[in-house]
């Protein structure tokens, strides 16, 4: 990819709070700044992935103004101004949407690999290998792809994406027509979906031209490509930053999948959106008991950051790295300590810690946030 004509760029969205991982997770370290697994921050081992294929100055990313030193810091080599900040949270069609007018500017027309900073791929190998057939796929105008999860379980907090007919073998690797997007089923339908074979997760990676995702936002949210492209005009001048807060506090605060992708698979339109299947060992790491489970090396093993001695305790995870932890006949438990906050739950019940981080937000607990 690195000697194409049309150049292939990566946009890695970094921009997140990742309260679900609190204490550790606050708004200037959120997830994606953190060395959830292993000792790269999620965002480090996301760009060292992709090296193989890209140029580090074809490296994007989009993040807010508390966390943009930090993303700096951590993608070496990119270039400053490819380090965007939005001055608020306007959701993902917003935030690829200001990548592209930015990608536009810089190279005219480019290949646009959207990325999620902060999952983990246990193939990187294999994913590499994906990333590539994408990136041809999304070479034709028009064309739209998605990387699609073979899922292990039925999960209600993913968005699926039902395949349809054959498209293409780009590189070798199978595509299908997606035939629709479902977000979040119950579980119930949930099961259904798993036992079809049909679905997919949907892992939130995206590849198109920047051009056909421009046109179809146009298309689709007009009001958002308006907007847009009146801020382009300012790219690279004294006016750009204040005009960014103007036009973003307009732009509708809405996912690219709502916006963009599903409306795309039900109108006849020029764009056609496909699917890659892509068994890469992915996780989003939602949880800590998501930590957990990829880190545990049998069931019911303890799991511990530091020294730790345990008496009849399993399934624990503990994150205390400077303090030696002792446990004793406890099971299935969540610990983790920073220099202010000890969080302690059990690991079915780690889904609700951002209720923890609602609740410090309504006592104004600034200093734990």
């Amino acid at each position: 990819m690195k000697n194409s004509n049309l150049p292939a760029c990566a946009v890695l969205l970094a921009g997140g709070r990742g309260t679900r991982f609190w204490p550790r997770s606050r708004m200037r370290t959120p997830k994606q700044l953190l060395n959830i697994v292993g000792g790269d921050t999620m965002l480090a081992a996301t760009v060292r992935r992709l090296e193989p294929l890209l140029e580090l100055k074809n490296f994007w990313a989009v993040t807010n103004v508390e966390q943009a030193s930090a993303v700096r810091r951590e993608m070496r080599g990119v270039p400053a101004a490819h380090i965007l900040s939005e001055p608020l949270g306007r959701n993902t069609a917003a935030a690829i949407g200001l990548a592209a007018i930015h990608l536009a500017h810089e190279y005219g027309d480019a290949l646009m690999a959207v990325l999620p900073s902060d999952s983990y791929i246990a193939d990187a190998r294999r994913y590499r290998k994906l990333v590539r057939a994408a990136l041809e796929l999304a070479r034709a105008r028009g064309t739209m792809v998605v990387f699609g999860i073979p899922p292990t379980r039925p999960e209600t907090g993913y968005g699926y994406v039902e395949r349809g007919d054959p498209l293409a073998r780009p590189r070798g690797i199978r595509a299908f027509a997606v035939k629709r997007f479902t977000e979040k089923p119950q579980q119930r339908l949930a099961k259904r979906y798993v036992a079809s074979r049909r679905y997919l997760w949907n892992g939130g990676t995206f590849f198109w031209r920047v051009s056909t995702f421009l046109d179809a936002l146009e298309q689709f949210l007009p009001a958002t490509h308006a907007a847009l492209c009146g801020l382009s005009q300012f790219i690279g001048t004294a006016q750009y930053a204040s005009q960014l807060k103007r036009v973003y506090a307009r732009l509708q605060n809405i996912s690219v999948d709502y916006a963009v992708l599903e409306p795309a698979t039900r109108v006849q339109a020029e764009t056609r959106v496909a699917v890659i299947p892509a068994n890469i060992g992915w996780s989003d790491i939602g949880s800590w008991a998501a930590v957990y489970e990829l880190l545990a090396q049998r069931p019911g093993a303890n799991v511990s950051s530091g020294s730790m001695y345990a008496i009849d305790a399993t399934g624990n995870y503990f994150w205390s790295p400077r303090k030696f932890v002792a446990a004793i006949g406890v099971r299935d438990l969540v610990l983790v300590e920073t220099d202010d906050a000890v969080l302690v739950c059990s690991r079915g019940r780690s889904q609700d810690v951002g209720k923890v981080v609602k609740q410090l937000e309504e006592m104004r607990r600034k200093e734990l946030l």
